[in-house]
């Protein structure tokens, strides 16, 4: 099947994004809704996107092959929003203690000097975490930490136009 180059690039967000969900991708298309996505998906993308057993939109196989994604024989690439970026630059290491969301609002501070809400924080770790980069460890409150080696990933901004 053809796509038009309206899917190609929206087949290019859910590749890029993945795991993703209905509103992650309402935001970045300008949509009114998760069912508009949804529909969007299914009438359109169908054939290269499935949801995981968390329910959430992952690409095929051939969906990444098609926007020319890169191979999985080298680091894993994950494209994010910037603060996305410098939180897994600053985030315990997965052999590490985890931290709260505090911690790493600390850590920004320090070593990428920005000073962004602890809300754009936690929802950073939260958006890494449904790349299934860092892990989310619940106790009184959630704490994280990297879900897998940090050179085994490269982690970049998203071209956000």
């Amino acid at each position: 099947m053809a796509l038009s180059d309206e899917a190609t690039e929206r087949l290019a967000d859910v590749v890029a994004l993945q795991p993703t969900k209905n509103g992650e991708l309402e935001e970045r298309w300008g949509m009114d809704g998760g069912s508009e996505v949804h529909q969007y998906l299914e009438a359109e993308l169908k054939e290269y996107y499935y949801r995981d057993e968390n329910s959430l939109i992952r690409a095929t196989a051939d969906a990444a092959e098609l926007v020319g994604a890169e191979p999985d024989d080298g680091p894993r690439t994950v494209r994010v929003p910037e603060l996305e970026v410098s939180v897994f630059d600053v985030v315990a290491d997965q052999d590490d203690d985890p931290e709260s969301v505090v911690s790493v609002l600390h850590k920004l501070r320090e070593t990428h000097d920005i000073d962004p809400a602890p809300d754009d924080v936690r929802s950073a770790l939260r958006g890494l975490a449904r790349r299934g980069v860092v892990e989310v460890v619940q106790r009184t409150v959630p704490v994280f930490r990297l879900a897998v080696e940090r050179d085994s990933v490269v982690v970049e901004p998203i071209d956000e136009d």
